[in-house]
Protein backbone atom coordinates (compact mmCIF):
# COMPACT_ATOMS: atom_id res chain seq x y z
CA UNK A 1 0.00 0.00 0.00
CA UNK A 2 3.04 2.29 0.25
CA UNK A 3 3.47 2.21 -3.53
CA UNK A 4 1.49 5.18 -4.74
CA UNK A 5 1.03 7.05 -7.97
CA UNK A 6 3.76 9.52 -7.06
CA UNK A 7 7.39 8.52 -6.76
CA UNK A 8 7.99 11.15 -4.08
CA UNK A 9 5.24 9.72 -1.91
CA UNK A 10 6.61 6.22 -2.45
CA UNK A 11 9.97 7.38 -1.14
CA UNK A 12 8.54 9.05 1.96
CA UNK A 13 6.24 6.18 2.87
CA UNK A 14 8.77 3.44 2.17
CA UNK A 15 11.39 5.32 4.21
CA UNK A 16 9.01 5.24 7.17
CA UNK A 17 8.22 1.58 6.59
CA UNK A 18 11.88 0.60 6.52
CA UNK A 19 13.22 2.82 9.29
CA UNK A 20 10.44 3.45 11.77
CA UNK A 21 7.77 0.77 11.39
CA UNK A 22 9.80 -2.02 13.08
CA UNK A 23 10.00 -0.07 16.35
CA UNK A 24 6.69 1.81 16.17
CA UNK A 25 4.02 0.99 18.70
CA UNK A 26 0.50 -0.11 17.73
CA UNK A 27 -0.93 3.41 17.94
CA UNK A 28 1.70 4.84 15.59
CA UNK A 29 1.30 1.94 13.20
CA UNK A 30 -2.45 2.52 13.17
CA UNK A 31 -1.94 6.18 12.27
CA UNK A 32 0.40 5.24 9.45
CA UNK A 33 -2.14 2.79 8.07
CA UNK A 34 -4.80 5.51 8.23
CA UNK A 35 -2.56 7.75 6.12
CA UNK A 36 -2.45 5.06 3.45
CA UNK A 37 -6.22 5.39 3.07
CA UNK A 38 -5.88 9.05 2.04
CA UNK A 39 -5.72 10.27 -1.54
CA UNK A 40 -2.29 10.98 -2.99
CA UNK A 41 -3.00 14.65 -3.57
CA UNK A 42 -4.02 15.12 0.08
CA UNK A 43 -0.91 13.34 1.33
CA UNK A 44 1.26 15.40 -0.98
CA UNK A 45 -0.17 18.68 0.33
CA UNK A 46 0.38 17.52 3.91
CA UNK A 47 3.95 16.34 3.33
CA UNK A 48 4.87 19.50 1.46
CA UNK A 49 3.42 21.67 4.20
CA UNK A 50 0.86 23.26 1.90
CA UNK A 51 -1.90 22.13 4.27
CA UNK A 52 -2.07 20.62 7.73
CA UNK A 53 -4.28 17.72 8.68
CA UNK A 54 -7.11 18.73 11.00
CA UNK A 55 -6.41 15.67 13.13
CA UNK A 56 -3.43 16.40 15.39
CA UNK A 57 -2.43 12.72 15.43
CA UNK A 58 -2.16 12.73 11.65
CA UNK A 59 -0.12 15.94 11.83
CA UNK A 60 2.20 14.21 14.30
CA UNK A 61 2.82 11.16 12.10
CA UNK A 62 3.41 13.44 9.10
CA UNK A 63 6.05 15.26 11.18
CA UNK A 64 7.69 11.95 12.12
CA UNK A 65 7.86 10.86 8.50
CA UNK A 66 9.19 14.16 7.16
CA UNK A 67 11.86 14.25 9.89
CA UNK A 68 13.38 10.93 8.76
CA UNK A 69 16.70 11.55 7.00
CA UNK A 70 16.75 10.95 3.24
CA UNK A 71 20.10 9.10 3.44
Amino acid sequence: RCRRGMRELDQLLLRYLERRWPRADEAERGLFLQLLDREDDTLWRWFMGLERPEDTDHAAIIAVITALPAD
